[in-house]
């Protein structure tokens, strides 16, 4: 046995699921340090399709690594089987029971009865349609329903009923008899608590229709786990950006849509430890673009033919740029780089040849594909082969791409190939790398931008994080030209592997509660507490954030937890000193300029300052925050803050004289303040919150059970500094 099993105390696999291949990695429990890794082609075409892939590469990591199956306590993988299956049509047939009462039926009829939905050009799903009146419902014309359906060639049936979320008993009978008559069922209530019948009933049919494909893999995948003597629970990637057991998964598979950009940002906020900034998953051909907010990713709900679902995924923006894009060039000049990339014309990267085979480069123009513009270009080189020129080579002649990452090829060869361009252009090999990487990012700082203001981040606060092989061909050139900090993540290329392994159990419960009472957001934060636990977190640890829209009255609880496995005391947890050093890094200060400004248990919060001048004379002050957890991350960040260092006792009077202090009244208006109470380790996010009621509310329920005297930590930021 090595050294590193002797100390841990168990590994975690993670799997990513890609397109082209399926990546696995062994983490160290410990440590967090990748101990293994191996890939094999995604195996779409098998029998088995993409599990057999999963089966073959957690294999051959345990296989590679020497580590016994009994040593892993955690094994999660994300998937692009529901992703795939509704891009290709490949979905079961579907059969939709609609319900309502009599007085209902004239709207509910309609609302519950659903059209075609395309999936992808091309590609329909066609659900068949049956409606009941309450009044008149009975085993008896149940059943009758679900027989002319099945008659019909459904596979799957779908009980909508109007007001299912407060009374899901009629759907509920729907599932039974369905079961009974051997067809599987899903029932709207189970897929949101959402009101609004059309989107509910459109979700439920999309999750309905991959249903019998999700739950035959889910039973393979399961069964090779177990066969190989892993005992540990079974996660799979979630579209939101967290985990959820198989169990779920069997029933709620439509969750897992997009769980591969999904995987990506688990692994920035765990392995980056990343609290606010802009992650981009750069591949070859395109990249994902992303913002992680108060140390989580944004989601938004997904669309699917141009119809909204009640499907949490991560608002992520696609941009047709990437590592491997290539060069096009006319009149003398550079013009465009991409959309087009290296690999899907079949073409090396100059940058990883052997300068020797880059011998006498001529340029030539040419189509990637039928129907593209022919001013693309390459180099022929003196033995026939044609080497692509991409933003990687770009990247490895201005330095970049440095040794240890993914993108780092040959400098000189990426020069050789770069200056047949260059005399093309008549500049200079440098300039001309230049002005590739410049067109290249032209594309992405808008997007920068937009994100930056839409989710209202602190823009001298902001990090650009940089994911996948690709990540050093735009991203350092994109953080100079724009100002902000960056940093690519250690092991990028695997990334996404490294976040299913680390990711974190999440759950959502949304509600429609008109004027929410301060009860109400007591009730559904515990709901959204204990449906993480019972996906498998760890209570101790459990967060929950609470967001209420005052327009459509939507109240949402976002839990998320750690799973059992690594909710621990850690051994090596940092001390004040370190984590006064880690704000202040952060800070961009020295550490005699950062104080400890208030401390629980298990978090401190360092405060900063800063002055600045304004208009030549007047001076302003600000006070950058950072909570560093014991692990040394950081939870919260911003560059001006209030802090108040206070007891359990006096918690909740001191709360609402920061939020009176921090809120701004002007005239009819109020601006209300971001908010984050400190219990413990846990961090309680009321930035979702309208009103103090609502905020005590909530805190209150943390502070149950507390001795007096326990310390507690507020931070408000007050709305004045534009934060």
């Amino acid at each position: 046995m090595t050294e590193r099993t002797k100390h841990s105390p168990g590994y975690r696999i993670g799997i990513d699921v890609g397109g082209t291949f399926t990546k696995a990695v062994l983490v160290d429990n410990a440590t967090y340090d990748v101990v293994g890794r191996f890939s094999v082609l995604t195996t779409h075409s098998d029998a088995r399709g993409v599990a057999k892939g999963v089966v073959d590469v957690f294999r051959n990591v345990l296989e590679q690594s020497g580590v016994d199956p009994k040593e892993v306590i955690f094994l999660a993988h994300s998937t692009t089987q529901a992703t795939n299956a509704l891009l290709e049509g490949d979905v079961a047939n579907v059969g939709v029971i609609g319900m309502s009462t009599r007085l209902e039926s004239l709207l509910a009829r309609g609302q519950s009865a659903m059209k075609s939905i395309e999936l992808a050009p091309g590609r329909y799903l066609k659900p068949a349609n049956r409606f009941l009146v309450k009044e008149t419902l009975s085993d008896e014309t149940i059943s009758k329903a679900i027989k002319e359906l099945k008659a019909e060639g459904v596979k799957v049936i779908v009980a909508s009923s109007a007001f299912g979320v407060d009374d899901n008993e009629a759907e509920e009978v729907v599932r039974r008899l369905a079961v009974e008559a051997g067809l599987a069922a899903t029932c709207g209530n189970e897929i949101t608590k959402l009101y609004g019948l059309t989107t509910r009933t459109r979700t439920a049919v999309i999750n309905a229709s991959i249903l019998p494909k999700m739950i035959d893999t889910a039973t393979m995948t399961e069964a090779s786990v177990r066969e190989a003597g892993i005992q540990a629970p079974l996660m799979i990637m979630r579209g939101d950006g967290g985990v959820m057991d198989i169990r779920e998964m069997r029933r709620r598979p439509v969750m897992t849509m997009l769980s591969g950009p999904a995987a990506s940002v688990a692994g920035a906020l765990m392995y980056l430890r990343v609290s606010d900034g802009i992650y981009f998953e750069v591949g070859g051909t395109s990249t994902n673009i992303g913002v992680i907010r108060n140390g989580r990713p944004t989601v938004k709900y997904a669309r699917v033919g141009g119809h909204e679902t009640y499907v949490s995924s991560l608002d992520v923006r696609v941009i047709g740029i990437a590592g491997g894009s290539m060069v096009r060039a006319r009149d003398g000049k550079v013009v465009d780089v991409g959309p087009r990339s290296a690999h899907i014309a079949g073409l090396p990267y100059s940058a990883f040849a052997k300068p020797e085979d880059i011998a006498v480069p001529k340029l030539e123009f040419f189509q990637a594909k039928a129907n593209d513009p022919s001013d693309y270009v390459a180099v022929r080189v003196a033995n026939g082969t044609r080497y692509a020129i991409t933003n990687t080579c770009a990247a490895n002649v201005l330095g970049y791409a440095k040794p240890g990452l993914h993108a780092y090829g040959n400098v000189e060869s990426a020069r050789r190939a770069i200056a047949a361009l260059a005399e093309f252009v008549d500049k200079s090999i440098e300039e001309t790398a230049r002005a590739i990487l410049d067109i290249a990012t032209d594309k992405v700082i808008p997007v920068i931008d937009d994100l930056i203001a839409e989710y209202k981040l602190d823009r001298d606060q902001a990090l650009l994080v940089g994911e996948g092989g690709g990540a050093a061909a735009l991203i350092p050139h994109a953080s100079r030209r724009t100002g902000l900090h960056h940093e690519i993540s250690k092991d990028a290329e695997v990334i996404s592997s490294i976040g299913v392994a680390l990711a974190l159990v999440r759950d959502v419960v949304e509600r429609v509660i008109p004027n929410a009472q301060p009860e109400d957001l007591k009730r559904i934060r515990r709901e959204a507490f204990e449906a993480a636990v019972k996906l498998g977190a760890a209570p101790e640890n459990v967060e929950v954030t609470i967001e209420v829209d005052q327009n459509t009255h939507r109240v949402r609880a976002t839990a998320m937890g750690a799973s059992e496995m690594r909710a621990r005391q850690r051994r090596d947890e940092v001390g004040e000193g370190e984590a006064r050093e880690i704000a202040a890094k952060a800070m961009g200060l020295s550490p005699e300029c950062v104080a400890l400004a208030a401390a629980t248990p298990r978090m401190r919060v360092f405060q900063g300052q800063v002055e600045e001048r304004s208009w030549a004379i007047f001076r302003k002050r600000r006070n950058p925050v950072r909570a560093v957890d014991l692990d040394g991350v950081i939870r919260v960040q911003r560059s001006h803050s209030i802090v108040r260092a206070v007891s359990a006792q006096t918690a909740l009077d001191a709360l609402r004289r920061l939020w009176e202090d921090s809120t701004i009244y002007n005239g009819d208006s109020t601006i209300t303040p971001d908010i984050f109470v400190i219990v413990g380790g846990q961090l309680i996010d009321l930035s979702g919150v309208n009103s103090i009621e609502q905020a005590i509310a909530v805190t209150r329920g943390e502070l149950d059970g507390l001795t007096p005297d326990v310390g507690v930590a507020l931070i408000g930021i007050p709305p004045s500094r534009g934060l």
